[in-house]
């Protein structure tokens, strides 16, 4: 194609300076969480574990993400660490300058897929297209699985008129946007002496020990760095021209944004484009990154990536689940959906600590969130996410991350060797670097319960064996149980609390304190298989206690968390939440999110749902049937109300009152300045479509047809509603989101329609993990997270 990658710097060229002004810049944020794309090469295990010179050779440690059209965040090193913000193009029209994601509009698809259309590896192909016609480029993104790199290629087309793009770069070094140094340069001859050399063209930003270089595939006409809101060259391009050229930022730092021009392009051209960034431990390393990717070939590169031939990456990874095909079967969409939830739920796991499963590669509402500080976001593990992922990988046949999982479990639970720790053991931290490093210390008593319930399916698998299990039990699961049972005095940073299950300080929503339906079944599931597991490691005292107290636990459901006097329908059914054990006593729950407080009885959800899948209550136990109705009703007032039917699809809000979510009267987004606002509405999960079809079939196989058992009508009923009501959810890369739009106020700042995902959380791993489970269970014709001893002790 006709190109301009030799054209010359343009008509008028900047002024030099050695350094920009302007330090620190003005106060950075992160991007969109509402990614479409998420991306990191496929690294092979050694022995379980991540190490250089296996099948798929160095281990890549870069993560990518694309939103708006742009690449956003990018990581590089622990799966946490940022630094990348953003990088996109400005350009140049003869009408006036258009910037990537706020004057174009975009789409994303998959660079490689089978003839069905469905994804085989996460290399992207985005296409952004000016809104007022005058330019398309399109971008080919993915990561050298052998370097530390991330490749850019990019095709520039002039639509209408002549453009002159511009490449911008805004690197927030070490997680955080305050503390860059950069510089930029231009191809220059450099003599010293008898000595001489060619300093290429190249953009570079540093902090604390990390490197991060830019080298473009053909020299820039022209680069600068300067400090964002202030010496930018996005600031600079206001009159249509890069005015000024500023080398370094000299001994200051700050929120940077580096430049690269090129040279004009006339209509109906187009100027093909490479760029290729290298990170590494120091500027020579990020250089020696990318040098290896250039020498490999990008072509080869991105073959290697998707696994073609006899090259070990993605394509391998997919052969390799064996479940895949016969689960996307039960797709509504030819399996695409089922094809690009296996690739996000492998990406979404750190690269040096093998099994640790983060939650999101986002930053929920990240636009308007501080980045002054260090901040994982979602980055990060929760025992409670990590187990809906691994379950989700055992679905669809992946033996081996699930038990490299298990076996990463041990460094995210309290024992007297946690730094800090002067109080009770055995409990699982509430979120956590994956490297074990703590964060948050609330305890959640289903995220010491799953721990024990991963292990337990894992061993009956046959993937851990029994000896194994015996270490296992005395190193981690009887200190878990043991705690179900005795509960205990925190003694943790702030948390100082006596935990006396199954009474649980924060339950699975993080925000309050009390006796919870969802909490209470994983304790109980819990309880009863480390039961299992205690007998079979020789501990039948142990044995016998779990059980009891299990026992104990199960019977007191409804006494503790259904109400027989509420003020909705007959008022019989399960409420959020009790902070006693009198779900009749009208108590308050507490402030959260900016909302206010209200009785515990007038607070629905579906966590009574988690009885059934656990097999603690049966589908038409009483109790669950009383339940439906109230968590069903569609006539209640928006602050209470949980269901929405968005284009005929059930879809659920986590509970009335929910807070987390954006604003009713602007759209704007959730927690803006860090502080609470009374506006805010969390909004609809399409985790909860999942949990609702999941408990239709538990219903459905209860009462199977006389004559033939299943029947195809049957199933189908819940494939066109729950399945296709989840994969209506994904967005145009096939990521599904947290929350999306409910259409409940006014959004003047997004523009959501009813079921787009919002700027929470996309992908959510355990929304991709809910669907493949949904999926798994359907081709099964039995529910994925049953527990055939919870179920046959307690819903017989």
């Amino acid at each position: 194609m006709p190109g301009h990658d030799d054209a010359t710097p343009s008509e008028v060229a900047p002024e030099i300076a050695s350094v920009a002004p302007g330090a620190p810049g003005d106060k950075p944020t992160w991007v969109n969480a509402a990614k479409t794309g998420a991306g990191a090469s496929y690294e092979a295990y050694v022995d379980g574990q991540y190490r250089d010179g296996g099948r798929t050779g160095e281990v890549s440690r870069v993560w990518f993400s694309l939103a708006d059209g742009v690449l956003t965040e990018t990581m590089y090193g622990l799966i946490h660490q940022a630094q990348i913000k953003q990088l996109r193009f400005a350009v140049v029209t003869d009408t006036g300058l258009s910037v990537e994601g706020t004057d174009t509009t975009h789409r994303t698809e998959y660079l490689h897929t089978d003839a069905q259309g469905r994804p085989l590896s996460p290399a992207y192909r985005v296409i952004t297209t000016d809104k007022q016609g005058r330019f398309e480029i399109e971008k080919r993104i993915y990561t050298d699985p052998d370097s530390q790199s991330l490749v850019i290629q990019a095709s520039i087309r002039a639509l209408r008129g002549r453009i002159t793009p511009y490449l911008l770069l805004e690197p927030h070094m070490a997680n955080t946007g305050v503390g860059d140094r950069g510089d930029a340069s231009t191809s220059t001859m450099i003599v010293d002496g008898d000595a001489s050399g060619f300093l290429p063209s190249r953009l570079h930003a540093w902090e604390d020990g990390v490197h991060l270089v830019l080298r473009p595939g053909r020299p820039f006409a022209a680069t600068s760095v300067g400090f964002v809101g202030q010496s930018d060259g996005l600031a600079d391009l206001a009159d249509g021209r890069l005015d000024h050229a500023y080398a370094s930022t000299g001994e200051t730092a700050g929120n940077l944004m580096l430049t690269g021009a090129m040279g004009p392009i006339t209509e109906g051209e187009t100027a093909e484009r490479s760029f290729v960034i290298g990170f590494g431990a120091s500027e020579a390393e990020a250089d020696a990154a990318i040098e290896a990717t250039t020498t490999t070939g990008l072509d080869e590169v991105l073959r290697r990536f998707n696994g073609e031939g006899e090259r070990v990456g993605w394509e391998d990874y997919i052969a390799s689940l064996d479940q895949l095909p016969r689960i996307a079967e039960q797709s509504t969409d030819g399996g695409k959906l089922a094809y690009a939830s296996a690739l996000m739920l492998k990406v979404q796991e750190d690269r040096t600590h093998a099994g640790a499963l983060i939650a999101s590669l986002s930053n929920p509402w990240g636009d308007t969130v501080d980045a002054t500080n260090p901040s994982t976001g979602y980055k990060a593990v929760w025992p409670r996410d990590f187990y809906q992922v691994a379950m989700a990988l055992l679905a669809l046949g992946d033996e081996e991350t699930p038990l490299a999982a298990f076996r990463y479990l041990p460094q995210v639970q309290v024992d007297a060797q946690t730094p800090g720790n002067t109080g009770a053991t055995g409990w699982f931290l509430q979120k956590t670097h994956v490297d074990g490093e703590i964060e948050w210390v609330g305890v959640q008593l289903d995220q010491t319960a799953m721990p024990i319930m991963l292990g337990w399916k894992l061993w009956k698998a046959g993937l851990v064996t029994d000896s194994e299990m015996a270490r296992m039990y005395a190193g981690m699961i009887k200190p878990a149980a043991d705690f179900l049972v005795d509960g205990g005095k925190i003694g943790l940073l702030w948390n100082d609390r006596q935990i006396t299950p199954p009474w649980t300080q924060q339950e699975r929503w993080e925000e309050q304190e009390g006796y919870s339906p969802s909490t209470t079944a994983a304790v109980i599931t819990g309880l009863t298989v480390a039961a299992d597991i205690a007998r079979a490691s020789g501990d039948a005292a142990s044995a016998t206690r779990y059980q009891a107290a299990a026992d104990d636990y199960a019977s007191k459901v409804e006494a503790r968390m259904f109400t027989t006097d509420g003020p909705w329908g007959d008022g019989d059914y399960f409420i959020r939440l009790s902070r006693n054990e009198n779900p009749n006593d009208h108590n308050p729950l507490g402030e959260n999110n900016g909302q206010p407080a209200m009785p515990e009885d007038r607070i629905v959800d579906g966590g009574f749902l988690e009885l059934v899948r656990y097999g603690v209550r049966a589908p038409d136990a009483p109790s669950i049937l009383a339940s439906l109705p109230e968590y069903d009703d569609q006539t209640r007032e928006d602050r209470f109300r949980v269901r929405y039917d968005i284009n005929g699809v059930p879809a659920f809000r986590r509970y009335g009152n929910d807070g987390y979510g954006e604003q009713t009267d602007t759209g704007g987004n959730y927690g803006v300045g860090g502080e609470m606002h009374a506006g805010q509405r969390g909004r609809l999960w399409p985790i909860f479509t999942g949990e609702r079809g999941q408990y239709e079939l538990a219903a459905a196989l209860q009462h199977p047809s006389a004559d033939t058992g299943w029947t195809q009508a049957q199933l189908n009923g819940i494939r066109q509603t729950y399945v296709r009501g989840m994969e209506s959810f994904a967005n145009g890369g096939l990521l599904l989101p947290e929350q999306v739009w409910d259409g409940v106020g006014d959004d003047t700042a997004h523009d959501y329609r009813p079921g787009e995902g919002t700027n929470s959380a996309t992908p959510l791993a355990w929304t991709h993990a809910e669907y493949i489970k949904l999926l798994r269970s359907l081709a099964d014709r039995a529910i994925w997270d049953r527990y055939a001893p919870v179920e046959e002790r307690y819903a017989r």
